[in-house]
């Protein structure tokens, strides 16, 4: 039986789901808590101690980052930029699916003219502090 990646990204948010307090999402109701944000707007989904589940909107970019002790996977709903992972950068868009390893340099540029519109989920449980700007 083949599993295409966005099949695989709906049964991890369900069985999240099912992990922590078993909610149901609409990804096509999913919208930011106010439109009026300068670049980046975050919006926990769930999170416990073994993952952290976020919808991220980006207007113009997410400069380069990392995270030490977190795996983090993104999975992009609208938009398309151009995506840095280490030293490679690669066209990303609607339907992409990216694991982005612990200690990984990554970041994105908007291509778009809507904002870049993703789910994030990190492993283990995200609360803000684990991460690293590129100077």
């Amino acid at each position: 039986m083949e599993i295409n990646m966005k099949t695989l990204l709906i049964i991890t948010l369900v069985l999240l789901g099912l992990i922590t307090d078993a909610q149901t999402i609409s990804i096509a109701d999913l919208k930011p808590d106010s439109t009026n944000y300068d670049n980046i707007h975050v919006k926990r989904i769930s999170t416990d101690s073994l993952s952290s589940t976020f919808a991220i909107w980006i207007k113009l970019k997410v400069k380069m980052h990392k995270h030490v002790n977190h795996t983090e996977q993104v999975y992009v709903l609208e938009g398309a930029g151009n995506f840095t992972i280490g030293d490679k950068n690669q066209s990303i868009k609607k339907g992409d699916f990216i694991t982005i390893p612990r200690n990984t340099w990554h970041g994105v540029e908007v291509v778009s003219d809507i904002p870049l519109k993703v789910i994030s989920i990190q492993s283990p449980e995200f609360k803000g502090q684990d991460r690293i700007f590129k100077k």
